[in-house]
């Protein structure tokens, strides 16, 4: 029963995390102002990098949204369960298609343009939460798995 109630906390944890990030990328990306100089709750080192490195911010997010979205997927589906797609075309997709919402919606900010290379890194580093998921749970398979 100790289990299955930590199971659901986690579950419940990575869901309002994906919830963050989700909101996080929507507040960013429809700023006013695509440089981050008047968010006074981010540290100064990192208004600095995101303001010089402006498509490789874009990745960053979603790093850590597909990253998380994998750990969801492992925690909530059901063992042995048959998929016809891999998780990770899904979870690209949707990181795509929330890329290109967050992008056109910009067309409706003032004094703000879609980028193209945004949908790049967004789905770039989707792909890169993707890869350190797999590799983060195939090393953890060695390592606490016993053969």
């Amino acid at each position: 029963m100790k289990f299955k109630t930590t199971k659901i906390i986690i579950h419940f944890l990575v869901v309002l995390l994906l919830f963050f990030f989700v909101t996080e990328i929507f507040y960013l990306s429809w700023l006013p102002n695509g440089h981050l100089g008047e968010e006074t709750y981010l540290p100064s080192w990192l208004l600095a990098w995101s303001n010089h490195h402006f498509n490789l911010r874009t990745a960053i997010p979603f790093f850590a949204l597909s990253f998380l979205m994998q750990c969801w997927y492992s925690i909530s589906a059901p063992t042995g369960a048959k998929i016809k797609i891999p998780f990770w075309v899904f979870n690209l997709t949707c990181a795509a298609v929330l890329v290109c919402i967050v992008e056109g919606g910009q067309f409706f900010i003032a004094h703000r343009h879609p980028d193209s290379m945004d949908v790049v890194y967004g789905i770039f580093g989707s792909l890169l939460g993707c890869v350190l998921y797999s590799i983060f749970k195939f090393i953890t398979i060695l390592i606490f798995i016993k053969k």
